[in-house]
């Protein structure tokens, strides 16, 4: 049986090692008649096995024996060695358990399970030509995403009976998944499932609805590449933003706040996996190196991951002091470290605030750290991630220009790519957005198509939504924009960019008073985000239109200071320093304002009005009053 090791508790209530938790949608639990994800094998015509004891087997094993023991073993063990291994090797699977004929394995995600599955049935069918048909090994395979209870070599649970019973359901060659998991595939994998409707099996409370993948439609898929046995001692290739967090040690006098340590564990794993790309060790098996003095680059050959974060918690009275540290696990250096030290007050609002920031900076570290691993043949994720990592430089034409350049280039590399479609278009509106399109009606058209494109293939994207956000945010479509920055931030609360921009629809639509405390929040949680001088200027807007002049100016030069080639900064520093009457310095800026511009747009009120969005009447007479005064006294002139 195949198990992704990617999971999100539901809650962060602590469980110890070995005891059943919730999931919110990610334990993919299968069951194959060899190593499958989250799959299951049993022998054809015996009973499913119980959830106290999983197996995976071969499709009429016992038969295949009987006529010719030796060569079946022989021929199972080829199998395993030439085809299956080396799948779940590619689709960066883990073994957790072999049961002689079959064995239990852990996968990042369940699109990599599924398309693994897949594979593997498809490469059985070019196999044994030279056998006749009722002599060749066929794999059964069931995939269902549930409850486990998870052990160092083991799993266990409903999910997993679920999993036997779509096995044993299943045809020789063909695979069956439950509609949990068909849900998590239908706009991912182009695999045509039939719905075999609900199904009622035995010791499951309720029926189950199931998809099956026919061995028939598996035939006409093309062949799939079966990579060749390495030699032993070759190690798997960790992917790319893989990380394991390792339990963080209690400090405490207390060992009863081991809890809070455990807390502070489970959380972080929660929030990582929440970041694009990312491939995050489940809890479970990070807690079984707790405890233990283990050698980081062991751990990372063990786990087959990049990046292990480890840390540290003390706690004395009513103070705490988080420590972490970010390790790179195949030189053993370390890349980054923070030290958090608070007041408990409500412990867990504070221990959400730390856990938060910690995965925001992890995020920026991770992507700067594998964005400097340039390979040797790039293929479209690498030019993506190196795209995000241009998108960490300040907002300026030459960073815009860098980033779009390399979401191109993955989308040329791979033209269905959701995540190269959605971050193209992303910077493609950032780029209007931010004043520094040489032709921003060429930039938006390009932009709309996009998201049109990603959210038609994956209608449930993130990444996509915001990127609709961002479109519809520089159409002037602040109110709808809000619906699309409210899926991302569903999916994940710490969106400091999502949370960003709806404070900034906010605005536009006419909620000023609350604009300030959500870009507050997002400051919080990414105190040293870089692109942290658009919440700054933000902030000197609001006040601005609030007349409170000095609070603008402050603020105002905080994101002047973190970004000098913004034009928008300078701009709203002229009026600012003109209400002052600071007619020197207002005109300094203007005059920066209009050289980075270079679209003219303030060369006059009437250009500005032209080419700018500013919101709901409300808001506008709060412009007109405000920031228009401001710029008529710095010297721009009405026309």
């Amino acid at each position: 049986m195949f198990v992704p090791d990617w999971w999100r508790p539901l809650s962060s209530e602590h469980h110890p090692a070995g005891e059943m938790l919730r999931y919110a949608g990610c334990r993919y639990i299968g069951a194959l008649d060899s190593p499958e994800q989250g799959g299951l094998l049993e022998r054809h015509g015996h009973d499913p096995p119980s959830c106290s004891d999983p197996a995976a087997d071969v499709a009429g094993y016992s038969r295949l024996m009987d006529a010719d023991e030796e060569g079946t073993h022989e021929r199972l063990k080829a199998h395993l060695r030439e085809l299956v291994d080396p799948k779940i090797r590619e689709h960066y699977g883990r073994i957790v358990k072999n049961t002689g004929d079959g064995l239990i394995a852990e996968f990042p995600s369940v699109v990599d399970a599924v398309r693994c599955a897949v594979e593997m049935q498809r490469g059985m069918i070019d196999r044994e030509p030279e056998l006749p048909e009722e002599r060749h090994i066929r794999f059964r395979i069931g995939i269902n995403l549930g409850d486990v209870i998870a052990e160092e070599h083991d799993i266990f649970g409903d999910g997993v009976n679920v999993a036997a019973r779509l096995e044993a359901l299943a045809e020789p060659g063909g695979i069956f998944i439950s509609r949990v998991v068909r849900d998590q595939v239908r706009d991912k994998l182009p695999y045509p499932f039939e719905d075999l409707s609900e199904q009622s099996f035995r010791n499951i409370a309720r029926p189950v609805r199931v998809y099956a993948l026919r061995p028939e439609a598996i035939a006409e898929l093309p062949a799939a590449s079966v990579p060749s046995a390495p030699p032993v001692s070759q190690l798997a290739v960790a992917p790319r933003l893989s990380i394991v967090v390792l339990p963080f040690t209690n400090l405490s006098n207390d060992p009863e706040q081991q809890y809070f340590a455990d807390g502070i564990t489970e959380d972080l794993t929660t929030d990582l996996s929440r970041i694009a790309d990312m491939v995050v060790i489940s809890r479970n098996t990070a807690f079984t190196y707790q405890g233990k003095r283990v050698d980081t680059k062991q751990i990372g050959r063990e786990l087959c991951v990049r990046y292990v974060l480890e840390g540290s918690v003390r706690r004395s009275a009513n103070q705490v002091r988080i420590s972490a540290q970010l390790i790179d696990a195949t030189t053993d250096a370390h890349l980054w470290a923070e030290r958090f030290d608070r007041d408990i007050g409500d412990l867990f609002v504070m221990q959400n605030e730390i856990t938060s920031r910690i995965a925001n900076a992890l995020g920026v570290e991770l992507i700067a750290a594998e964005a400097a691993r340039p390979p040797e043949h790039p293929d479209a994720l690498d030019y993506i991630l190196r795209g995000r990592a241009a998108g960490l430089k300040p907002d300026s034409r030459d960073s815009f220009a860098e980033r779009i350049s390399l979401f191109e280039h993955a989308l040329s590399l791979d033209p269905q790519s959701v995540d190269a479609q959605s971050r193209l278009a992303n910077a493609l509106a950032g780029r209007t957005l931010n004043n520094l399109a040489d032709s921003a009606a060429a930039d938006m058209a390009r932009a709309e198509a996009l998201v049109g494109q990603a959210l038609m293939a994956a209608p449930r994207s993130p990444l996509a939504h915001y990127a609709k956000g961002q479109v519809l945010r520089a159409q002037g479509r602040a109110e709808e924009a809000i619906t699309e920055y409210g899926t991302m931030l569903a999916f994940n609360p710490n969106s400091v960019a999502a949370i960003a921009q709806l404070a900034w629809c906010k605005f536009y639509a006419g909620s000023i008073e609350e604009v300030i405390p959500l870009l507050e929040q997002a400051i919080r949680l990414s105190p040293r985000d870089p692109g942290i001088d658009n919440c700054y200027y933000r902030i000197g807007r609001v006040h601005l239109l609030e007349s409170r002049t000095d609070e603008a100016i402050v603020w105002l030069e905080k994101a002047r200071s973190g970004n000098p080639e913004s034009p928008a900064h300078h701009a709203y520093l002229a009026s600012a320093y003109a209400l002052k009457g600071e007619a020197e310095g207002a005109a300094a800026e203007l005059a920066d304002a209009r050289k980075l511009a270079r679209d003219g747009r303030y060369s006059s009120i009437a250009g500005l009005r032209a080419v700018g969005y500013f919101g709901v009447p409300k808001i506008r007479a709060l412009f007109e009053a405000t920031y228009f005064a401001g710029l008529r006294k710095a010297g721009m002139p009405e026309e």
